[in-house]
């Protein structure tokens, strides 16, 4: 990046030579015109150095200001809309640089005040504009703010466009907890096929845990996908101990709560042998859907069924569901006959579905199953062991 140096108006008063005639100065004189050509020195001007400098600089970066021959007081870096990009001036007083950087597309002012070692204060003003984004990335972020959720839930970002540089947008995500929970980042591909990181305690979350995400991702370069022009935040708390237990070989589903089993219904899965097949592993509640209609084509499976489908709630992406099935009932406990839904009589549906909250993990198993859910299938994030899913992580 270029430099601009403002130079800041002083006062010098100069002496005229004495004569040849005159008489010689004696010791004190000596002694005084010394002090004050040191008096001189320590009050000529601060030069005051500011970087970017000019129109159309790429964002990005740092803004820094340096100051030689005094100390900076203060420094203010403003932007049209009147926000401050804030900042420390450093133990010796000659730097100072933003904490956060410079935005695509704005207008920076920059006001320094120095003090001289004479005392003396100045004001320097610097002004810069920064180039706009050529492309924007967005993120998609789960869980919603201030909502309460399930022990499982992990924080999670799509982004709009491809992620090339990885560290740069980790470095600035932050997750705080009430309690220290221990937990890490990890890149993986959305079910989409879109960059996703998702982050994700060791174990599940304790109930109670109060979770903030602070993004601070404005002025962030992703690399091949553009620039990223805003910041996200988002807090949630997580709710009570809940995990649902599904044994697709007991065609049983049990809720615990607190580690005790409120109560055990009869269920149906996928039917065994093929594509309709259900998943196994843990998946995790991803949003209460209630009345939605159910349409095969969009999953692959033909002309197997459209239908209005009640009490839906959504595992997986590619369409495992929770929801009632009346038109399976003689097969609950019995036969794992659906298309690799778990399905459930009205009224046990209708009990279920007001005890669940997205973020609840559901512990499926059974023998005849078509895999593990993915990490980027829903949030699969559960079935990646914790040395694999931190090493996954841009700043291991």
């Amino acid at each position: 990046m270029s430099q601009i140096r403002v130079h800041i108006a002083a006062v010098a008063v100069l002496l005229a030579p004495l004569t040849a005639c005159s008489a010689g100065a004696g010791p004190s004189d000596a002694a005084g015109d010394a002090k004050g050509g040191s008096r001189a020195a320590e009050d000529r001007p601060a030069r005051v150095t500011v970087t970017p400098k000019g129109d159309g600089v790429r964002a990005g970066g740092a803004v820094r200001v340096t100051v030689a021959g005094g100390t900076l007081t203060s420094v203010r870096v403003t932007d049209g809309e009147g926000r401050e990009l804030v900042g420390e001036v450093a133990a010796d007083g000659t730097k100072w640089a933003s904490r956060r950087r410079a935005v695509p597309g704005a207008s920076y002012t920059v006001t320094a005040v120095t003090t001289t070692k004479a005392g003396t204060r100045a004001t320097a003003t610097s002004v810069f504009t920064t180039a706009a984004a050529d492309k924007v990335n967005k993120v998609d972020w789960r869980p919603g703010a201030d909502t309460t959720v399930g022990i499982a839930q992990p924080v999670s970002l799509v982004f709009d466009h491809p992620v090339t540089d990885k560290a740069a947008v980790e470095r600035q995500l932050k997750v705080r907890t009430s309690n220290g929970t221990e937990g890490s980042w990890a890149w993986l591909e959305d079910h989409s096929g879109r960059d996703r990181i998702d982050w994700r305690p060791r174990r599940y979350w304790k109930p109670g845990t109060e979770v903030t995400l602070e993004a601070e991702l404005n002025g962030t370069d992703s690399g091949d996908g553009g620039w990223f022009v805003r910041d996200y935040t988002t807090r949630f708390t997580v709710g009570a101990g809940q995990v649902v237990k599904v044994d697709l070989d007991r065609k049983q589903l049990t809720l615990e709560r607190d580690g005790k089993a409120v109560r055990t219904i009869p269920v149906s899965g996928g039917t065994p042998g093929g594509d309709k097949r259900s998943w196994r592993g843990t998946a995790v509640l991803m949003a209460k859907e209630g009345t939605i209609n159910m349409n095969s084509e969009t999953v692959g499976l033909a002309d197997a069924y459209d239908k209005m489908v009640d009490k839906s709630m959504r595992l997986t992406w590619s369409g495992m569901y929770a929801h009632a099935a009346p038109w399976n009932d003689r097969f609950f406990g019995k036969a794992n006959m659906s298309s690799g839904c778990i399905g459930m009589s009205d009224a046990n549906a209708a009990w279920f579905y007001d005890q669940v909250r997205p973020g609840d993990p559901f512990e499926i198993k059974g023998r005849d199953t078509k895999g593990v859910v993915a990490p980027g299938n829903g949030f699969g994030a559960w079935n990646v062991p914790w040395a694999r899913w931190k090493a996954s992580s841009a700043l291991r």
